[in-house]
């Protein structure tokens, strides 16, 4: 039952996350072309082959249902096969056939190119050490860090593309952004808690080692999802 419960609540945030992201995008460039669903669909792609290598491929030992969450979940409710193939039969039934043929190509292509650039950089991080800074009495989990950093730039240029391109009035944005960036950092954060806690840490023992990992990593995320807002808005 907490598995199903894991994955629904998953599955809830990557829906929302798809169809703001489809539905910013469409406005952006338009109708004429399923850029939405091609870009969701890679940007899960990425995603998934780098949160596989790390948390499956390269046993990083955290509980079965936020996995279940993050790939299962988020994941297969951020990306959408059936969308793109109802989008390419559009096109097709629309005399677009040229256009039906690309978004076929580019979606399988690039997709593959993203799982496999996912995988490299996973096993990249994990090949020194398996991710880990150790010394007597601590650890810093480096890997999961960056890990952590690329999700929130991503997350970032993303929503400053997306809020510069929809008609949203300053407070909502603003809100967004407020709620985007709390609920990453919290989710982050508690993240490194409990792989800190599965490699035997404990608050009681080892407090200023996990309160310092929670705020650094809180600190990086802050600094890289304020780079990614500025590059967002130079696009």
């Amino acid at each position: 039952m907490n598995q199903i419960i894991a994955i629904a609540l998953g599955g809830s945030f990557g829906a929302v996350v798809r169809f703001l992201v489809s539905s910013g995008v469409a406005q952006w460039l338009g109708r004429g072309f399923p850029y939405g669903t091609l870009i969701v669909n890679v940007i899960g792609s990425f995603m998934i082959g780098l949160l596989a290598e790390t948390l499956m491929l390269q046993r990083v030992t955290i509980t079965f249902e936020y996995r279940a969450a993050l790939l299962v979940g988020f994941l297969g409710s951020l990306t959408t096969f059936s969308t793109f193939s109802l989008d390419t039969f559009y096109l097709i039934e629309q005399g677009n056939l040229t256009k039906a043929a690309l978004n076929i190509f580019a979606s399988i292509t690039t997709c593959v190119f993203a799982v496999w650039i996912g995988l490299l950089c996973g096993r990249g991080l994990f090949y020194y050490s398996d991710g880990v800074i150790q010394w007597s009495g601590g650890m810093i989990p480096y890997a999961l860090m960056t890990i952590n950093a690329i999700g929130a730039f991503l997350i970032s240029l993303i929503a400053s593309i997306l809020l510069q391109k929809v008609e949203l009035s300053p407070e909502y944005r603003v809100v967004l952004i407020v709620i985007m960036v709390g609920v990453f950092l919290t989710l982050s954060g508690l993240y490194l808690l409990l792989y800190q806690v599965e490699q035997g840490f404990s608050l009681r023992n080892n407090l200023n080692l996990m309160l310092g990992t929670f705020v650094s990593n809180g600190l990086i995320c802050v600094l890289v999802i304020w780079m990614g807002l500025l590059v967002g808005r130079q696009i």
